[in-house]
């Protein structure tokens, strides 16, 4: 069986992988549709994201169809289509026993810490398996990506009331909109990239978007009323936006860490502390983030139609996926078609 392999950083190889075997206790058989390429990817690509390991199957972005379950699976029957929460947790340590499965202390994600879906077909445990009766497997592999920002949104609990400024209009950043917007909070967009914010103006509907700036202060108190804004949450993975993130918040505002990055942040702690400010993490999602995204995208309260901006097919990945790094190519989502 067919596979892609990121040996180290920037070396993919089309390797030869074992078929899997027969579903056992609690596992699916599932054939992969369509996988998402993220920023975790293109981070393992570079070799900038602290968590992914060499040689991997990359691939946690997943719409998949069930071929096969194994004893005592009642959640999914064959030929249901899936997304898939990637997320391996051991079900027994400290976090697990605290519902925070994200976290798990031993946790494994897929095509990360071990092999993904960037293959024809895999087990994975049942109970991973997210169903719908009428999402495409495209949208099922948007589903990750929407998670990751739900997730993070339900960790800075904006309020209608509240202004939120978003650092990073990337496919986590914009994830996370889409739950700000739900959330009914004043939405700001910093971004470099004026195609990216363009973007966000014209099909994510936000009217207040900036670039960065020696009057970046000035602009944001504009927007919210004269203080700063309440939350802020930075989706861009870059030690120095992240570093800088400390002295944009209000009195009293969080700040929310969701992108990763190997480097150090630093802050002078008088200008978090004047403010009382409260620094949260987000990491991963929950299983209820995944049900929630299936049945908003469902209602058609989310629209993953403007998402997908670039598709390939498997056999073209390795020569196409350079391109997905660079910010000018005007990646949103790109959705790789996996064949037999």
């Amino acid at each position: 069986m067919k596979a892609l392999s990121l040996e180290a950083p920037k070396q993919w190889k089309r390797i030869d992988v074992p078929g899997p075997a027969a579903p056992g206790p609690g596992e699916a058989l599932v054939r992969v549709h369509d996988v998402g390429i993220c920023g975790t990817d293109i981070g393992g690509y570079l070799g900038k994201m602290p968590f992914f390991s060499y040689p991997r199957i990359p691939g946690h972005e997943l719409g998949v169809e069930v071929e096969a379950v194994g004893p005592d699976v009642a959640n999914v029957m064959p030929g249901d289509r899936c997304s898939v929460e990637p997320y391996i947790n051991c079900q027994k340590c400290h976090a697990c026993a605290r519902g925070k499965s994200n976290c798990c202390e031993k946790h494994q994600t897929l095509g990360v810490h071990c092999d993904g879906g960037l293959r024809p077909r895999f087990l994975v445990p049942a109970r991973k398996l997210h169903v719908s009766r009428k999402l495409t497997f495209e949208q099922l592999a948007l589903v990750e990506t929407l998670a990751i920002g739900c997730h993070a949104t339900h960790r800075a609990a904006p309020r209608p009331d509240e202004s939120c400024l978003i650092i990073g209009a990337g496919p986590i950043g914009l994830a996370t909109l889409e739950f700000v917007k739900l959330s009914g909070a004043k939405v700001i967009v910093l971004d470099m990239n004026e195609q990216r914010l363009d973007f966000c103006r014209r099909v994510m509907g936000v009217p207040h978007t900036l670039t960065p700036s020696d009057k970046l202060e000035q602009d944001l108190r504009a927007v919210t009323d004269g203080h700063m804004p309440d939350v802020v949450i930075d989706a861009t993975g870059h030690s120095g936006s992240m570093s800088s993130a400390f002295g944009l918040i209000a009195h009293g505002g969080r700040l929310v860490f969701v992108g990763i990055t190997t480097d150090e942040v630093k802050f002078r702690h008088p200008v978090f502390h004047r403010p009382e400010g409260t620094l949260l993490c987000s990491r991963n999602a929950l299983a209820q983030d995944f049900t929630q995204i299936i049945a908003l995208i469902e209602d058609g309260k989310i629209d993953t139609r403007p998402w997908i901006t670039h598709r390939a097919a498997f056999e073209e990945l390795i020569d196409v996926f350079p391109s997905y790094t660079r910010p000018e190519t005007g990646v949103i989502k790109a959705i790789i078609a996996v064949g037999e």
